[in-house]
């Protein structure tokens, strides 16, 4: 899962957490959450099946949290993460360790940009 973070107009990308259970998943964004001072969770919803569990993380996600979670379009954001990563030059392997976080990065900035 990759994570972004905007403190202003524009989007960086964080981390990318592996997992393979969403209860520990959402406990480390939680604890980030709270490092950070964050006042808003954009979760990115997808096409077809991994939209579901997306809509579905971010509901749950949502009740577990104090603060409020807002879904946006993610669709074409790793394509568009990846075709920016090899125009920047960024090898390939930094670009195959981080491709989630930059594609959370294009979705958060395109939330950004629509606000």
């Amino acid at each position: 899962m990759g994570l972004a973070f905007a403190d202003g107009p524009l989007a960086e990308p964080l981390k990318v957490i592996r997992y393979e259970k969403t209860g520990v998943v959402a406990e480390q964004i939680k604890r980030i959450i709270e490092e950070k001072g964050i006042e808003k969770v954009v979760v990115g919803i997808s096409e077809g099946e991994m939209g579901k569990e997306s809509e579905n993380f971010s509901k749950s996600f949502s009740e577990m949290l104090e603060i409020p979670v807002e879904t946006s379009d993610e669709t074409l954001s790793t394509q568009e993460a990846q075709l920016l990563s090899r125009e920047a030059g960024i090898h390939q392997k930094r670009r195959h360790e981080m491709e989630d976080a930059y594609a959370a990065t294009i979705m958060l900035q395109n939330y950004l940009d629509g606000r």
